[in-house]
């Protein structure tokens, strides 16, 4: 009798066993669920650090084989097609006037944008990277910059009166960087301003709007078989918003279209030099509402300057379709 109650007891205690031992499982399961969850998110942040870490030891290092603090630029093979992310972006320089465009330029090439400055304006870094290059070249790009954007676009920034970082040097898109100048291959001065894929010099045009302050979109698309068209497509959009007039525009007198020199012009000869000072007189057409502050303000120039070149008295009332001097 006492070994049927033993069998009987040994039974009921295996049968609960097996009932319960699913639901243990699940429990144990479900106190596990959390902790996965948490170490999922763990790797998660460790992965994005490493990202970060990469990345800023070495922006783009998908395109480009090698650091040099050696050289301004070097060309490499170029993708057939490459998303440039311009988020995240800051203007180098407040200034909308463009005074000369990339493009061909007295026979060769001008790979950038001068963009109106005067000495000691800040000019920013232009997206988040690094300092690759900091130096002087008395015959080219004088005080310059090169920083290698995550992005995978590298820009130049030339011309410079003093630069303000220093090389491999980690910076934040709106990070001073120098001051606005013309030293080097310079007649005046201005900012001058590559962006370069692989070492390939991109028109700026293509992803900057100066006059708008703002970048062309969230991305840019390069194809390798188009963006040779599409330069030249953003040259003559940029052309017509700067809103600057020639003198032909202004008098009716046709004047020798002499850009300002940079490293990728040889220099004018005397006769050229002789109509630079008329070539770098630029006006501004009244618009309605438009005051002498409202002009002074845009151009970036104090409003006793812009009568004193105008030969006017600040009160002097102005109308819609005059033509004003601004430098």
């Amino acid at each position: 009798m006492s070994l049927y109650k033993n069998i009987k007891r040994l039974a009921l205690v295996t049968i609960t066993a097996i009932t319960v031992s699913p639901v243990m499982g699940q429990d144990l399961l479900a106190r596990q669920a959390p902790v996965d969850r948490k170490a999922t998110a763990v790797d998660t942040i460790a992965l994005h650090m490493l990202i970060e870490r990469e990345m800023a030891n070495s922006p783009a290092g998908q395109l480009y084989n090698e650091w040099s603090n050696q050289y301004a630029h070097r060309e490499s093979a170029l993708p057939d097609s490459f998303r440039i992310d311009l988020r995240r972006f800051h203007m180098p320089t407040q200034s909308r006037v463009i005074t000369s465009q990339y493009g061909r330029r007295w026979g060769r090439m001008h790979k950038g944008l001068d963009i109106k400055v005067y000495i000691g304006d800040t000019i920013r870094a232009a997206f988040d990277g690094k300092v690759r290059v900091v130096r002087y070249e008395s015959s080219g790009y004088g005080n310059f910059v090169v920083i290698r954007h995550n992005n995978g676009l590298e820009t130049i920034y030339g011309h410079m009166s003093k630069q303000l970082v220093r090389e491999d040097e980690q910076v934040r898109a709106g990070d001073p960087i120098g001051l606005g100048g013309n030293t080097g291959r310079s007649t005046g001065s201005h900012l001058h301003f590559e962006t370069r894929l692989c070492g390939v010099a991109l028109n700026p045009a293509l992803m900057f709007d100066f006059r708008n302050q703002d970048v062309t979109g969230d991305y840019y698309m390069f194809r390798k078989n188009r963006h040779t068209q599409e330069s030249q497509i953003a040259n003559r959009t940029t052309g017509r918003k700067q809103d600057s007039y020639t003198q032909e525009e202004v008098t009716g007198e046709a004047t020798p279209q002499l850009p300002e020199v940079t490293e990728a012009v040889e220099a004018p000869t005397k006769k050229q030099q002789n109509h630079i000072t008329r070539r770098d007189a630029q006006f501004h057409k009244v618009k309605k509402g438009e005051t002498l502050y409202s002009i002074a303000h845009k151009r970036g120039i104090s409003v006793d300057k812009l009568c004193k070149i105008n030969k006017i008295g600040k009160n002097k009332s102005i109308r819609p379709g005059q033509i004003l001097k601004f430098s």
